[in-house]
């Protein structure tokens, strides 16, 4: 396959060995090598941006009720991961494999990682908050001076969103930062069938079983012009199909894995 590669992005931190958005799970990840981390973000009741994918906390917590109706300091009291499988029963309790995460702690432990690394922060929509997400994310990316986007930076954020005004958004208070356009399914006649992306997008993000649905997508996409990350590619069958396609970025909740198949090609 010559000298290409993709990047690796462990979505959620690689949450099939360790809790997801745990500041555990994105360490473990980065001392694997992944290229890349993938974070969803939400907006706390008072303001604050946390790691959580689900609008309810009871999945990934020993709480109920919605993420966006808590204060920070409530969604800090819950466990965030000793519902995992892969959480060390045998050990003393790791904070880091249990505790919430919110954006500002992930982004500390990425700038103090020493190291090279893409984060990829997708803010989740539809939100009680609406537009504030957005300005919030963009106003904590100020704070951390990773706002003004430049190829030689160490940390390089791209947002990611399946709301296509979310992006807009964050194209108008900060114009250098990268922005996926996420798709799950294509709706008859849209323009991402054709590789035309949303409000400057330059990135496509479409699920993996989009790609294998539609074989003339990737193609698509890099005829307009635009790079393809894709979503979650966990097996073996996946992985060898968007490489086939040449694809820029695979995000997966098994980055070991696929840095291991990477590695024997």
């Amino acid at each position: 396959m010559s000298n290409y590669r993709p990047l690796v992005f462990a979505h959620r931190g690689g949450g099939d060995a360790l809790p997801e958005h745990t500041l555990g799970a994105y360490l473990q990840a980065l001392k694997d090598g992944v290229d890349g981390l993938e974070c969803d973000v939400r907006l706390t009741r008072d303001g604050h941006l946390v790691c959580v994918h689900d609008r309810r906390l009871g999945r990934t917590s020993n709480g109920r009720g919605l993420v966006s109706t808590k204060t920070l300091a409530e969604l800090d009291s819950l466990d965030f991961g000793s519902w995992h499988p892969g959480y060390p029963v045998d050990e003393e309790p790791l904070p880091d494999l249990t505790r919430l995460l919110t954006l500002d702690r992930l982004l500390e432990a990425v700038r103090d990682s020493g190291r090279q690394v893409r984060l990829l922060i997708e803010t989740k929509h539809p939100s009680r908050y609406g537009a504030e997400v957005e300005r919030r994310l963009v106003q904590m990316l100020r704070r951390h001076g990773l706002a003004e986007q430049r190829p030689d930076d160490p940390v390089r954020v791209t947002v990611m969103s399946f709301a296509a005004l979310a992006l807009r958004r964050v194209r108008a208070q900060a114009p250098t930062i990268p922005t996926v356009y996420l798709v799950e399914l294509l709706p008859p006649g849209v323009g991402v069938t054709r590789g035309r992306l949303p409000f400057g997008a330059r990135i496509a993000g479409p699920g993996v079983g989009l790609v294998r649905a539609r074989p003339g997508l990737i193609p698509a996409i890099r005829a307009a012009g635009h790079q393809a990350y894709i979503w979650t590619v966990n097996e073996k069958a996946d992985l060898d199909l968007v490489l086939e396609h040449r694809v820029d970025g695979v995000i997966t909740d098994r980055p070991r894995f696929v840095l291991d198949r990477l590695a024997e090609m």
